[in-house]
């Protein structure tokens, strides 16, 4: 029997071993290494900023228009970005103000009590002018003056029922009701919305740019 041989074979074989181990053992300590430096960036990094879900507009909504439910979706917003009169319920509402794609919808661009803050004593008085190409012209925050003709009485002039009255919304035109023309939603005091309300009953409504 060659000892000697034998020998050099298990000597080569350990050696085969020591150099696998070798190979193994950098390869897991290169692993914990970078382990260890995940670890540490981890608990280095700032905290993940708060969030909110907040309804944006899905494209560009026009002012007037009524929101939709495919207007609008919910996207995950940080919370410091969120503005505090975000809409929570916007579908349905007309909107006051043109909205942006990707921009939150708030209270403020909606036609409702919101629009006369700051404005005590005022109402927001909603009138259908005849002619809708008249109103295509108009603009929120505009001003107008607001005059009525009577078709039966027998002054056919106009009367002039507002002076620069503001114009908060203009909604879009809806004609399933089968009625024509556009209304105007217009800033007045109380006593002025019962008296042109006893104007729109009989009269033709129509309105001026005013300066």
């Amino acid at each position: 029997m060659d000892v000697s041989g034998v020998r050099r074979r298990l000597a080569a074989a350990a050696g085969e071993v020591r150099r696998a181990l070798l190979v193994r053992r950098r390869l897991l300590s290169a692993v914990c290494a970078a382990v260890a430096v995940l670890a540490t960036l981890r608990a280095l990094a700032p905290p993940p900023e708060p969030t909110a879900q907040t309804l944006v507009a899905v494209r560009h909504l026009a002012a007037g228009s009524v929101v939709a439910p495919g207007d609008v979706a919910s996207e995950a917003l940080p919370a410091a970005a969120v503005p505090d009169d975000a809409a929570e319920a916007p579908v349905g509402r007309t909107l006051a103000a043109a909205v942006g794609a990707g921009e939150v919808l708030t209270d403020a661009r909606l036609v409702g009590p919101s629009l006369l803050e700051g404005r005590p004593g005022a109402v927001a008085l909603p009138v259908r002018i005849p002619d809708a190409d008249v109103v295509a012209l108009l603009r929120v925050g505009d001003r107008v003056d607001l005059y009525a003709a009577d078709p039966a009485a027998a002054d056919p002039l106009g009367t002039r029922l507002l002076d620069a009255a503001l114009v908060l919304a203009l909604p879009a035109p809806v004609s399933r009701d089968g009625r024509q023309g556009r209304l105007v939603v217009l800033q007045v005091t109380p006593e002025q919305g019962a008296e042109i309300s006893g104007h729109a009953a009989r009269c033709l409504l129509t309105v001026a740019l005013a300066r």
